[in-house]
């Protein structure tokens, strides 16, 4: 679990401020703000601080999943999920101060090593199950699995990042949202869907890992979405059979098929034949060593994330604030 603030912070019932924080550097950019490293000024540790820009957030019709990911986030508590310590808002933006993971994204470290042996895609495949599990306890769905949303903190387990997409669905829900390439074929065929939608991406990051590229792939969103629907997968000839096995049975359209949607739920795949050796209590408690360790030099060390420019508003600036009302819970 993330430590708590210490106690010479502000107690959670007193409200955060801009004020409260030096902003370091820009750790990632989105389309409506930007995610810096600050350092609090009461006890010196680091957090993520993401930045939206409400007038950008109401053009782009994203306040409901904006309100979803404060909510959601005040709600969980686990081992693999990140943690959101507090939010605020001025007239201008919106503030969500988060754990600071050091070793930044699963995906820049794929990308160094193009794909994963059998044991690494394992490790991190088995603690987003876990993760997984977790939040369809609590009837939600993640519905944005991709290695740029799994970060890697000092000991190398994972946190499950940016739930802009993650929503409290009891039976159903309709929206088409997430990233194209993992999105499941009932998503696109604008059926209503459940929790099966985070099986399904799981396969495709289990391949992903392997292979080093998504099962399917078109520049045009269109095709790509048609390929999804055909289903037609190339394995390459170095796939693992169990892990071939596995992958048909979680990138399947047809749901009363699809593993974690079936009558023994998501302890079809953790007794899966991939999964043979896992100690999943073990995994649990963080007992097992990660793969891969990040290295760091201390903990606002940034050097695992990529440089942006950093030219941006400054924070704070008073001016007129026409959106408060669509976000009363900041």
């Amino acid at each position: 679990m993330s430590e708590a603030l210490d106690v010479n912070a502000p107690s959670p019932k007193s409200k955060l401020m801009l004020t409260d924080f030096n902003t370091c550097r820009t750790l990632g950019t989105g389309s409506f703000g930007r995610v810096h490293l600050v350092q609090s000024k009461y006890n010196n540790k680091f957090y993520a601080m993401k930045v939206l820009k409400k007038s950008e957030v109401v053009r782009l019709k994203q306040v409901e999943h904006t309100n979803n990911e404060k909510n959601i986030l005040e709600q969980v508590n686990h081992t693999f999920l990140i943690n959101l310590w507090g939010t605020f808002q001025d007239c201008s933006n919106l503030y969500m101060i988060m754990d600071y993971v050091v070793g930044g994204e699963l995906f820049t470290v794929l990308r160094k090593t193009q794909r994963f042996p059998d044991h690494v895609a394992k490790f991190y495949a088995a603690e987003v199950i876990l993760a997984f599990e977790y939040l369809h306890s609590k009837d939600m769905i993640y519905r944005d699995l991709k290695p740029e949303n799994l970060l890697l903190d000092n000991t190398g387990h994972i946190k499950l990042t940016d739930f802009g997409f993650a929503k409290h669905v009891p039976d159903i829900t309709w929206t088409l949202c997430g990233t194209p390439d993992y999105l499941a074929p009932e998503i696109i065929q604008s059926k209503g869907y459940g929790k099966a939608v985070d099986w399904y991406s799981l396969g495709v990051l289990i391949f992903e890992m392997l292979a080093g590229y998504p099962p399917f792939y078109d520049e045009d969103h269109m095709k790509l979405y048609e390929k999804i629907l055909a289903g037609r997968i190339k394995y390459p000839s170095f796939f693992d059979g169990m892990a071939k096995d596995l992958l048909k049975r979680l990138l399947t359209s047809d749901l009363s098929k699809r593993y974690g949607n079936l009558k023994g739920g998501s302890a079809d795949i953790k007794n899966h034949g991939w999964f043979r050796g896992v100690d999943w209590e073990r995994l649990a408690r963080r007992e097992v060593t990660a793969p891969y360790i990040p290295h760091f030099s201390g903990e606002g060390d940034t050097s695992n994330f990529d440089i942006y420019p950093e030219e941006r508003e400054p924070y704070g600036t008073p001016c007129n604030d026409l959106h408060r009302d669509k976000f009363p819970d900041f």
